[in-house]
């Protein structure tokens, strides 16, 4: 009778998952096998009779020093803007999980996820309209202080990283208030009868308890932020030539789409190995 009842478990789950699991092989892995077959092809199927199997896209990326220069940059433009992002987030979501209660958390929680409702491109020009040269920015600085101000922010490095914070802050923010929400207040106040300081609760509780939370946060903001292209491209103009700008001119302006899927295959097996080498740490970290 249990095995029945297990049999039937088994494909009530199968019922439920198969669909989800279905969806995902479709729109993840059949698209990421076509970009495979691409990246290893000498020209595109339609373009060039001739075309054939080879490695010459891979090869590129070792010859052409650029790419890897542009490959580290992205990578250290994602660690400037997760950090970032753990600094303004975690606290926002450490006042809203535990200081802040009522209608003000849900009116604050609702400004955290306003960015969602919006496009991404609405979202980046309206950072141009703040941060170009007599923008909104400038001319407020200028009306309240009395010297003038010209800070120049447009098509810069600082640029791209404010627009870049602005769109995945909240993914830390919603992570790390998740995390903090299901700690129990009934240690903070045994902590606090036992003499624990401010400092030390966040130290010693708060923070290794929530820790899984915002190395969430963390990994879903470095893995888009270091192939991104729009804010780079908006934001930073000349200044805005990155890796993940590098793969979008070969798909939208060269038209060499098996160059950018090699280029784009390269970049996830390095965001790969970086998630990978880190993964013990991580794991340590939560431990």
């Amino acid at each position: 009778m249990a095995e029945v009842i297990h049999a039937q478990d088994r494909r009530r789950l199968l019922t439920l998952l198969g669909p989800a699991y279905l969806w995902l092989t479709l729109a993840v892995f059949l698209p990421l096998s076509a970009m495979l077959f691409f990246s290893f092809l000498s020209d595109m199927p339609g373009d060039a009779p001739d075309w054939g199997v080879t490695l010459g896209n891979y090869t590129q990326f070792l010859e052409n020093p650029t790419y890897a220069t542009l490959l580290w940059k992205s990578l250290k433009l994602g660690v400037t803007v997760t950090l970032f992002c753990i600094v303004i987030g975690y606290p926002c979501a450490l006042v809203l999980a535990k200081s802040i209660k009522g209608r003000a958390r849900e009116a604050l929680f609702l400004m955290v996820i306003l960015p969602f409702w919006s496009n991404s491109l609405v979202r980046i020009f309206s950072w141009a309209i703040v941060l170009r040269g007599n923008g909104v920015l400038e001319r407020t600085l200028n009306w309240i202080l009395p010297f003038d101000i010209r800070l120049n922010l447009m098509f810069t490095t600082e640029a791209v990283v404010i627009g870049l914070v602005h769109s995945y802050l909240p993914y830390v923010i919603l992570t790390s208030y998740l995390a903090l929400q299901a700690i129990d207040d009934d240690l903070i106040d045994a902590a606090r009868s036992m003499g624990a300081s401010k400092l030390t609760i966040l130290n010693r509780l708060l923070l290794p308890l929530s820790l899984p939370g915002l190395l969430a946060g963390a990994v879903l903001v470095f893995v888009p932020v270091v192939g991104s292209f729009m804010e780079p491209r908006i934001l930073g103009g000349r200044m805005g030539t990155y890796y993940g700008t590098v793969i979008e001119d070969q798909f939208v302006a060269v038209y060499n789409w098996p160059l950018g899927a090699a280029l784009s295959f390269i970049l996830l097996a390095v965001v790969l190995v970086i998630l990978g080498a880190a993964s013990p740490v991580l794991r340590r970290a939560r431990t």
